[in-house]
């Protein structure tokens, strides 16, 4: 049986990031502008320990905030010895940071190795070299290269964050970026389409007519290309969209862009909307009796925002009646089509092989 997987975030807020980014407030993002010390780390981790099982629990403590290797090496240290304390008593399992991709060299490396970090994520948004100078970014895309390429020397699970729809971005830049950070080989990756946010360079933009934000559709069928190419290429999509939070909706600090609470949800749609076609055209005969069926855990996927993905089915393949059923016994994250006598089935994972050709 697989352990539940728990992680501990712990946000260290635009500390040592040189760099201003035009989307960039991190202290909206975070929701936390007070100093982070090794004595709230532990108070936050205990917190957190006490509502978590012992038992089938895989823990993990991640400093988030997206510079923390550009931090002073010594408050580096000050963090990560205060988590790899419960590391070494066996109560946490493994911690991961988040940072800049020229902000790694071997001096750090080797301390994150020391205190046990496991995961080493890398904010790249984009290896376009005129969207990261537009968006005052502060590295390049060799930078990137550099850095994935040191972290594998030392055995990290290396992360990837790109953004879309950027300041001179296009869908084409997005696609390009995608394959180019698929070849570094990254294990994990993150997909955040931009978000207009209060008091950001990127704001004054907005307000001057100088961006434009990518559209709701827009970005989740961009996000849903992007989901098909690093998973078809063995890089797991940990997430789509920024998590929503008090602050970070729309009409509060998000001011304008792509956001949605179920973004993720309405890219994953998409794809099984994808599935269900592409099953549809390998049958053969009429669409009269038509069946499909999913494991309960994605009949919303399977359905779509507002029934989507079945008005889509409808009206494109010109059936009155479909019969849509949850089967615990059907695997997960897959869908089978039944026509008359004819089943035929496909799985997210064989979908993404075949997409992402």
């Amino acid at each position: 049986m697989s352990k539940k997987h728990y992680i501990i975030p712990i946000f260290v807020p635009h500390k040592g990031c040189p760099h201003d980014c035009i989307f960039c407030n991190q202290k909206k993002i975070t929701g936390q502008i007070e100093e982070v010390t090794a004595g709230k780390v532990k108070e936050r981790i205990e917190e957190n320990l006490s509502t978590i099982p012992k038992e089938g629990s895989h823990i993990e403590v991640a400093f988030f905030g997206g510079s923390f290797t550009a931090i002073p090496i010594d408050y580096q240290k000050e963090l990560l010895e205060a988590a790899f304390g419960y590391m070494e008593e066996g109560r946490i399992e493994s911690i991961r940071v988040s940072t800049r991709p020229d902000c790694i060299n071997t001096d750090i490396a080797e301390n994150l190795k020391k205190y046990g970090v496991r995961i080493v994520e890398l904010g790249v948004q984009s290896m376009d070299e005129d969207v990261l100078k537009l968006c005052n970014r502060g590295h390049t895309s060799e930078d990137v290269v550099r850095a994935v390429r040191l972290l594998k020397e030392y055995g990290f699970v290396i992360g990837i964050q790109m953004m879309i729809g950027l300041p001179a971005d296009s869908e084409e830049k997005a696609l390009r970026t995608a394959r180019e950070l698929i070849n570094l080989k990254p294990d994990i990756a993150r997909i955040y389409p931009a978000l207009v946010i209060k008091n950001t360079y990127m704001e004054k933009m907005y307000l001057r007519d100088e961006y434009k934000p990518l559209t709701l559709e827009a970005a989740v069928e961009l996000s849903k290309k992007l989901l098909v190419l690093f998973e078809g290429n063995g890089i797991k999509v940990i997430r789509i969209g920024l998590q929503p939070t008090e602050n970070i909706l729309l009409g509060k600090d998000v001011v304008a862009g792509p956001f949605h609470p179920a973004f993720r949800q309405l890219v994953e749609s998409l794809v099984y909307r994808d599935i269900i076609a592409y099953l549809f055209n390998k049958t053969i005969g009429k669409y009269e009796n038509i069946t499909l069926k999913v494991n309960p855990k994605n009949i919303s996927e399977l359905i779509g925002h507002k029934k989507s993905n079945i008005n889509y089915i409808k009206s494109k393949f010109f059936i009155d009646k479909l019969v849509i059923l949850q089967d615990e016994n059907v695997e997960a994250d897959t869908i089978v089509l039944i026509n008359e006598e004819i089943a035929i089935n496909m799985s997210e994972n064989n979908f993404y092989s075949i997409s992402s050709k």
